[in-house]
């Protein structure tokens, strides 16, 4: 279970260095409006997200066993920490992080990393798809810049509500919020080491500022951006509170311990490289911690994130220590230009990201799956829509591992 980073720096060189340097900085540029629009999506402050990528950011690629893996806030925890804050305020989301850490660092002193391969592929298909159906359904109000009284967190409930504000409609946000998304597409077309994302969102904003549009801003609408990491602290550890934020912590701990190991996968295969899937966790656990001590939100390897580094030429973890680096010093310097970013933008930017979320490069093979992959894979999305999260998890797992164990005992019939 040692970290990848103890044995990457044996025999380090200066090239290594230099090569690990530019790809921290380019991922960081990409992380930073996306953590960022990730917050906002959450239901939290956005500089909870900045906090999140300094601090998870370091701690995942400090103590992690992927050489190019980086960590921070992800699209896939925004449906689970929005329903932990509605129900639970934003310090029961704190309390429940600092609990999947907990989870995630026994899991990993148990040697549980292996067993992510437990987990039907269709289960985890159908819950990406979904959450990324619900994200971006969130981000049609500030793409569109439409005024609703009450957002509903349920997206049964949030069609017609989006629909009964459509007079609210504002041409200026939406100009702002298409324009972004071109930029984003084009960007990544015609350059793909250039970090676009940053540049197009900050282009997208700055017709904002250039024409005195009235749309929204990080800052106004949620005040200035942190300029300094807070002090850490503990947070509400009494029984009763454990107890009730249980299910939240082990949902969090799931998805952070499943989405990390599919990611140091994806990784592996880019670079020919192995993951240590128990450090990987223990790395988990110790960036949620962390996180939660900061004031931060759950993190997790982010897989479009860990592919940009790679590409960027990130090849050992120190990449990806450059890229909190990088991210801290863009808060410190920084944060009051940070704060012009406008909202539709990066609802733009959300949204693009909900769309390659949902891989839509696999839908033919998911349609040409057998019928009873199909079934688990839809089931899983419609809950995750409909439901939420925990059950749509339970539910899929728990029906994928007994149609597993009925082929098994069916096959060996014929």
């Amino acid at each position: 279970m040692t970290p990848k980073l103890a044995t990457s720096l044996r025999g380090y060189t200066a090239s290594l260095f230099l090569a690990d340097l530019q790809a921290g900085v380019t991922v960081a540029m990409v992380a930073l409006p996306l953590s960022l629009a990730i917050a906002i999506a959450s239901g939290a402050d956005p500089g909870t997200g900045i906090i999140t990528a300094i601090v998870a950011g370091f701690l995942i690629s400090a103590l992690g066993g992927s050489r190019v893996q980086i960590g921070g806030p992800t699209g896939a925890f925004i449906v689970v920490v929005h329903g932990i804050i509605a129900a639970h305020g934003f310090d029961g989301l704190v309390t429940a992080t600092f609990m999947a850490g907990l989870i995630l660092l026994a899991a990993g002193i148990l040697r549980a990393g292996r067993l992510v391969r437990l987990v039907p592929e269709a289960v985890v298909n159908g819950f990406t798809i979904g959450i990324a159906c619900i994200i971006g359904l969130s981000q049609i109000k500030d793409l569109m810049g439409l005024k609703l009284a009450h957002v509903p967190a349920d997206a049964v409930e949030l069609v017609p509500a989006l629909w009964s504000a459509r007079d609210t409609l504002s041409w200026s946000a939406f100009t702002v919020g298409l324009v972004t998304m071109v930029l984003i597409v084009t960007l990544r077309r015609a350059a793909p080491r250039f970090p676009g994302l940053i540049v197009a969102v900050g282009l997208g904003s700055a017709l904002v500022a250039l024409f005195g549009l009235p749309v929204d801003t990080l800052t106004s609408r949620y005040g200035a951006l942190p300029s300094h990491l807070p002090m850490p602290s503990l947070p509400d550890l009494s029984p009763a509170r454990l107890f009730v934020l249980l299910p939240s912590a082990l949902v969090i701990a799931f998805l952070a311990g499943v989405e990390s190991l599919l990611s140091a996968v994806v990784a592996d295969r880019m670079i020919n490289g192995k993951t240590r899937p128990d450090a990987e966790l223990l790395a988990q656990g110790a960036a949620n911690i962390g996180s939660a001590m900061f004031g931060g939100l759950p993190a997790t390897g982010a897989i479009a994130r860990t592919a940009t580094n790679v590409r960027a030429g990130g090849r050992t973890p120190v990449a990806g220590i450059v890229h909190a680096i990088t991210i801290l010093a863009v808060m410190s310097v920084a944060a009051p230009l940070a704060g012009r970013l406008a909202l539709p933008a990066l609802a733009g930017l959300l949204l693009l990201t909900a769309w390659n979320m949902s891989e839509p490069h696999h839908w033919r093979r998911h349609f040409r799956a057998p019928g009873a992959e199909r079934a688990l894979l839809a089931l899983t999305l419609v809950l995750t829509v409909l439901t939420d999260l925990t059950v749509a998890i339970g539910a899929g797992v728990a029906l994928g591992l007994a149609l597993r164990w009925w082929q098994s005992r069916v096959r060996p019939d014929h």
